[in-house]
């Protein structure tokens, strides 16, 4: 038996090999890693010795050659096979070690040119791993070091690797190999030669997830559904969650635990976001769990009952005999105290997870744990777009009324901003005191989603007196205007744009109340 190593990785490469030696099986080798091979003492054979045949071209034509394909391709179990390799003088290969020429790495550096990444694409390392992923029942193939581990020990139980395990590995190979693929043609898809530039949205998009679990079934019973998670995650998202207890997560609990994760880990200060079908129901600030928590299931303890609960702080004991008293379908925090654990574990059902926070000083988007891209299936197709990051700042509102908004207005309208972003539209989200007294979501009219909001609280026995407002987008008339403080809001933000925005601030100036711009909308469908 035979096996040969060839990785740009070193990880594990040492360990691996001596393994391999100890149940008397040959090492291959090329260039470095066969180097390091015979540093270490072990007997290694350079691929080129076993072909005869002379590195060249930059190594690479190497490996595509007779004697490793034909060592690898050949079933033991055909006598054709078998003599066409005894004629031939060809050795079987039943171990194959690749890990490929690192072109995602490549292309994600900053100023990496079209020549860098065509040098790191990979040639006769994926051949390889292809032919012995084919003939699985013969070869074992490892791809990621991750894999070493599981054959290492195999072999000294066994002095083989089983059956199962090759198959797992050939399954693992090809996925290695289309993702491998699929980065080439994504950069390649988005190079433009002749600005050598690269596009935002390539020409091809080749999306690539792996499962996280089956579900019993998706929105409704009668759909099936399965949960999956980006190749490489961000930071602090959902996927990274760990459960803790509960029963397993449904279709809708995802949906709702990621927009109220999404929402709750936006802010720098102890929050609480409560969602109940994809829409914030309560949010609030305080100093700790227990306060936030306390304040967003004021704003609407109806629609609260088996809703989606995220706290960006770790939950103590005291924030936990709290929730405990509702119904809770999930619930999310970065940690959990002792205490806090046991209390939930009464509550078997309840899904409790915890999950880290991402950097508060990450320099993209993705390492402070935000999606790059969103993505919305329609028929036949997909909608593709940037994420709505946009971060807003007091240095980016501009006041319109003649009334100047007051600090503690100015911080409630910031607050009552971020939420509306996370609220269906058309969106109207009421807040006093760093928490949501009523919101408005999903509604054909703005005027409708304001009313609701004023009903919500009206229900919820809190008063809008004295309110800000947010509005996800213009008021395109200043009735949305009227009708807000009517219900007591002194205080507006909105992004402004409207062929009527004169119109609307002259509303604004007769009512006496403060008017602020952002200058960005968030719609949310």
């Amino acid at each position: 038996m035979n096996a040969l190593l060839s990785v740009s990785d070193k990880t594990g490469i040492v360990a691996l090999a001596r393994a391999l030696h100890a149940q008397g099986i040959g090492l291959l080798s090329t260039g470095g890693t066969a180097k390091l091979l015979a540093e270490e003492g072990l007997p290694v054979t350079e691929v080129a010795d076993m072909t005869g045949f002379p590195e060249m071209l930059d190594g690479r034509v190497k490996t595509l050659h007779p004697k490793v394909h034909g060592g690898l391709l050949a079933r033991r179990d055909v006598p054709a096979h078998m003599a066409a390799l005894a004629a031939h003088g060809i050795d079987t290969i039943d171990v194959l070690v690749v890990n490929l020429y690192p072109f995602e790495a490549t292309v994600a550096k900053a100023g990496c040119t079209l020549e860098e990444a065509i040098e790191n694409i990979d040639i006769g390392g994926p051949a390889m791993v292809r032919s012995a992923a084919k003939n699985w029942k013969d070869v074992a193939v490892l791809t990621d070091a991750s894999q070493y581990e599981t054959v290492i020990a195999e072999l000294a139980a066994n002095g083989a690797v089983s059956t199962p395990t090759k198959f797992a590995l050939s399954v693992a190979a090809f996925n290695r190999i289309s993702n491998y693929d699929a980065a080439i043609s994504d950069y390649l898809s988005a190079y433009q030669l002749e600005s050598d530039t690269l596009q935002a949205f390539p020409a091809q998009a080749n999306g690539r997830f792996v499962k996280l679990q089956d579900l019993r079934y998706g929105e409704n019973p009668h759909q099936s559904a399965a949960f999956y998670r980006d190749l490489h995650p961000a930071p602090g998202s959902l996927v990274t969650a760990k459960q803790l207890q509960g029963k397993e997560l449904s279709y809708n609990n995802i949906a709702d635990a990621d927009a109220a994760w999404e929402c709750v880990k936006s802010f720098d200060v102890p929050a609480c976001v409560i969602v109940k079908h994809a829409n914030p129901c309560g949010v609030a600030l305080a100093e700790d769990a227990l306060g936030a928590y306390t304040k967003a299931f004021q704003t609407d303890p109806t629609s609260a009952f088996g809703g989606i609960i995220a706290l960006n702080v770790v939950v103590d004991e005291a924030a936990a005999k709290a929730i405990s008293q509702q119904f809770v379908e999930v619930l999310m925090a970065p940690a959990y105290t002792e205490g806090a654990l046991a209390v939930f574990q009464a509550k078997a059902n309840v899904r409790v997870l915890q999950i880290t926070l991402p950097a508060a000083d990450g320099q993209t988007a993705w390492e402070r744990g935000r999606n790059v891209q969103d993505i919305k299936r329609v028929g036949s197709g997909l909608l593709i777009q940037t994420a709505d990051n946009h971060d807003l700042s007091l240095a980016d509102l501009k006041v319109v009324s003649k009334v100047q908004p007051t600090e503690a207005q100015l911080q409630d309208l910031l607050f009552a901003w971020k939420v509306a972003t996370y609220v269906k539209s058309n969106a109207i989200v009421f807040c006093k005191d760093r928490m949501t007294v009523g919101v408005g979501a999903g509604q054909m009219s703005r005027l409708d989603s304001a009313r609701i909001a004023r009903i919500k609280a009206d229900h919820a026995g809190l008063s809008l007196a004295q309110s800000v407002v947010a509005s996800d987008a213009f008021f395109p008339f200043r009735d949305g205007l009227d009708v807000v403080v009517e219900a007591g809001a002194t205080a507006v933000i909105h992004p402004g744009g409207s062929m009527r925005d004169q119109e609307v601030i002259d509303a604004a100036d007769e009512h006496g109340v403060a008017m602020v711009f952002t200058g960005v909308r968030h719609f949310r469908h």
